[in-house]
């Protein structure tokens, strides 16, 4: 590759998008987590297969204690980024196992995908203090898989080895 191809992948932005299948917590703490540690580099979305059409109180408020932005989530269907106007994807990631075990629709551009599952916070029955550190277990776990998503030499690895890196990291 030469250097002028080389410097256009440095600074590549790429897109990501996290699937669960209410599009309330998991995906919406992912986006927000990637679009705050990924800087100028990545782009974020959230989606769900059957989307709440609201954003769990506690996933914003989990964002805030994060020092992350806490505003512009929507819950919404992932038919948007099916579509021929959505952005073009680079990564797709599930979060749910149910969203894992979906028919998911034909992606244009065949974004690299994953399964990073992680419990459901929104399923967690108790008093608030135990829902918190719900929320916060979830996103500790998503940052921490971010974290390591982010250290990739994503434009030197191969199809096979980035699909191979994704996958391990979504074992931790």
């Amino acid at each position: 590759m030469n250097s002028a191809n080389e410097a256009t992948m440095e600074n590549k932005v790429y897109h990501v998008l996290f699937i669960c299948t209410g599009n309330s917590a998991r995906s919406i703490l992912a986006e927000g987590l990637l679009n705050g540690l990924g800087k100028e580099r990545f782009r974020a979305y959230s989606a769900g297969s059957m989307p709440k059409g609201l954003v769990h109180p506690l996933a914003i408020a989990t964002l805030e204690r994060l020092g992350l932005p806490a505003s512009g989530y929507r819950s919404k269907s992932w038919d948007e980024f099916a579509r021929p106007d959505a952005p073009q994807l680079d990564f797709i990631f599930t979060v749910c196992d149910n969203a894992a075990g979906e028919a998911c629709p034909i992606w244009p551009g065949q974004p690299v995908s994953a399964h990073w599952g992680v419990p459901d916070p929104a399923a967690v029955d108790g008093d608030e203090e135990l829902q918190r550190k719900a929320f916060h277990d979830a996103a500790i776990a998503l940052k921490r898989r971010i974290e390591l998503f982010l250290a990739l030499p994503i434009q030197k690895l191969d199809a096979i080895s980035l699909q191979r890196e994704l996958h391990g990291i979504g074992q931790k």
